[in-house]
């Protein structure tokens, strides 16, 4: 008979919970600013007026908006209770949009260790945030997850340039807790209502008796220049420099530069709903990192977007969407797929 396997310090903490302090009221500049990062025009993103012609209240957040107060709310996650690591690597991301959030919804994030996993000797560490709104609805879960990174992937010398570089209250190296410290806190129970705004109201996508399997996406060309990735630096909150510093990505073993991994996600999820005509009407946007998009200084970066119908479900006129991402004839996305309900 087999033992079984030990459980390690970090899996015995899957499960651990919090909630953020306060809420987060999500506002109309703040919605402008994201989309504007993320190159995303569509116009409920931006005009009251066009937002109500497809049935909102107000403008709509970009799908992976999540992703800059979620970011903010998982430094104590990454600061206090997923040790043993100096930094993280993203590789995947799964935004659920149960209904779109609107501007002035007032929001309560929560912050859960879900998985830890051992492939290829790494960790894969996912982190879920859930988003409920004043009514006490869930209306967006998103699931970062991430590899651990150690110091025998880091020298010294890149240590030093980075915390010497990284702004004031910002710490993504040696940002391991103490387990002296540590004290596992769980979710209460009690039910958990999901909005089912997403599924109930009239999408203003694209006719579903006009779409075929196999379709594709018109292909579209997004340029990135530095001053994108700095900015987008500021607008999510993402503060490591190998996105806009040269000599410490080189420092890092990259080539150049790197754009974010969610800038790029965001980049994907635009030329969706361009191509959709209703950001709202997504229900899931899943991403599998591949490829890194290299900016250099002076040229920048084009990035190649293309899609297909992948496939189509008549009983709730709803279908999947791949989406394809490639930066100088390397694929940056994986795999990415979007869940959409259609007119």
């Amino acid at each position: 008979m087999t033992a079984p396997a030990e459980t390690s310090p970090l899996e015995a903490r899957v499960g651990h919970y919090y909630q953020m302090d306060g809420t987060y009221l999500v506002g109309r500049e703040k919605l402008r600013e994201y989309a504007r990062a993320v190159q995303d025009y569509h116009p409920a993103h931006w005009d009251v007026a066009a937002a109500a012609e497809l049935g909102y209240p107000d403008l709509i957040a970009p799908l992976t908006f999540t992703s800059a107060p979620g970011m903010q709310c998982n430094r104590r996650m990454f600061e206090e209770v997923v040790v043993g690591y100096d930094t993280y690597m993203q590789t995947e991301e799964v935004f659920e949009q149960h209904r779109p959030i609107v501007a002035g919804d007032e929001l309560r994030i929560d912050v859960e260790l879900t998985s830890v996993r051992r492939i290829a000797g790494r960790d894969l560490i996912t982190v879920t945030n859930t988003f409920t709104d004043a009514d006490g609805e869930r209306v967006h879960t998103l699931h970062t997850t991430v590899v651990g990174v150690t110091a025998e992937d880091i020298g010294a010398d890149v240590k030093t340039a980075v915390q010497n570089a990284m702004m004031h209250d910002m710490n993504i190296l040696d940002i391991g807790g103490s387990d002296a410290q540590y004290h596992k806190t769980i979710r209460p129970e009690g039910a958990i209502r999901v909005s089912e705004g997403g599924q109930t109201r009239t999408p203003g996508s694209r006719s579903f008796d006009e779409l075929a399997v196999g379709e594709a996406l018109p292909v579209h060309h997004t340029r990135l220049s530095r001053g994108d990735l700095v900015n987008y630096a500021g607008v999510a909150g993402d503060a490591n420099p190998i996105h806009w510093d040269e000599d410490i990505a080189k420092l890092a073993g990259l080539p150049d530069v790197i754009a974010h991994g969610m800038l790029t996600m965001g980049l994907g999820a635009g030329f969706f709903s361009s191509w959709s005509g209703d950001p709202g009407a997504a229900t899931r946007y899943a991403v599998r990192l591949s490829s890194p998009a290299i900016v250099p200084a002076k040229e920048g970066a084009d990035v190649e977007f293309s899609g297909k119908v992948k496939s189509l479900d008549p009983a709730t006129r709803s279908g999947v969407v791949i989406v394809g991402a490639k930066s100088a004839g390397k694929k940056i996305f994986g795999l990415a797929t979007l869940e959409v309900r259609f007119r």
